[in-house]
Parts: structure tokens; C-alpha cells; sequence
């Protein structure tokens, strides 16, 4: 079996176009002998970071016991990680948004999780593919602190509608992803 992969989406529409996308992609993945594990942000309970400092200090990841805390142990093992959303207001979802912030605990006393890779995948309602700056600045700046290696974007405008994404090309493209890894 090859790599372990962590895919963390941020829709809250189960059957949303970056569901859709991220589904593509793990099956590819998959396809290709990757073990992957999925976290839906959305769907978990993981609060935004208290800056308590306390982070690792219980044994656990954030000393909030929240879902963070599954995250973390995967994220650690992994490989890779593949970051799947839609866009909010011009950057990630506050789902997506609460587990990057608590990446922090990895700098406290979390251990060194440089050298991974990484890839974006993400959609929007507007057409202009400008209105992805904001998210790409956030992710390529979280990326860079983290040591990570990008090895792909798959950013879809123009999709709002669940199954509007089957009018494009973005699953096959995010599938695509899987042979970067």
C-alpha cells in the first residue's frame, strides 16, 4: 500500500461540488493503492483555536477535547494532504478554517510535520477565477510555514448548484491530482 493521504473537505453540502471533487479524488487515489482518510470539517465538531498554549500539553493535540484531536494523530502519519472546500467569502469556510488554525499545535510540541505534500481543491459560484486569491494566498502561505510542497490546485469557478460540477471538468481534474502524489 502506498502513501497515507488525509483529505479535509469544508462543505457543508454533503452532496456539494467540492464533496463531489473530493469523492473523485479519493477514488483515485484509492485506485492507485493510497490509503486515504476523509474528515468533513463541516461535519465535525472542531472549534476555533483559544490560543490557551496549551496544545500537546494533555496528551492530546488541542486541549479542547474537539474532533481536532482525530485530525491531528492522521494528518501526523500522513503523506499528504488534500484540502477540499468551496469558497466563502472569498477564502476558506470557518469549518475548513478552525482545523488549518489549529495546525499550530504542531509547532507546539507537536512534532515536525515538514516535508508533506499538499494540494487545493476548491469551487465557486462566481466565474471570474480571481476570486480565488484570497483562499490561494491563505493555503500558499499556510503551506510555506508548514514545509509542505504543492503539488496541485484544482479551483473550479463558475458552480453553485449541487451537480453543477458535473458540467465541468473539475472532478476528472482533481482525480488527476492523484497521479502528483
Amino acid at each position: 500500500m502506498g502513501t497515507k493521504i488525509v483529505v479535509i473537505t469544508g462543505s457543508p453540502r454533503k452532496n456539494g461540488n467540492s464533496a463531489a471533487m473530493a469523492a473523485a479524488f479519493v477514488k483515485a487515489a484509492e485506485a492507485k493503492g493510497y490509503s486515504v482518510v476523509r474528515f468533513d470539517a463541516a461535519m465535525m465538531d472542531v472549534k476555533g483555536c483559544r490560543a490557551c498554549d496549551a496544545c500537546n500539553k494533555t496528551g492530546k493535540a488541542c486541549a479542547f477535547d474537539d474532533d481536532f484531536n482525530k485530525i491531528a494523530p492522521a494528518v501526523k502519519e500522513a503523506g499528504a494532504v488534500v484540502f477540499a472546500m468551496p469558497l466563502y467569502w472569498y477564502t476558506m469556510p470557518a469549518q475548513i478554517k478552525a482545523v488549518v488554525d489549529k495546525f499550530y499545535s504542531f509547532f507546539r510540541g507537536g512534532g515536525d510535520i515538514s516535508g508533506k505534500k499538499c494540494a487545493l481543491i476548491a469551487c465557486c459560484e462566481e466565474h471570474d477565477e480571481a476570486t480565488f486569491d484570497g483562499l490561494r494566498f491563505a493555503y500558499e502561505r499556510s503551506i510555506a510555514l508548514l514545509e509542505w510542497e504543492n503539488v496541485g490546485e484544482v479551483l473550479v469557478p463558475g458552480v453553485n448548484a449541487a451537480g453543477d460540477i458535473e458540467k465541468t471538468d473539475g472532478c476528472a481534474r482533481a482525480a488527476a491530482l492523484a497521479e502528483l502524489l
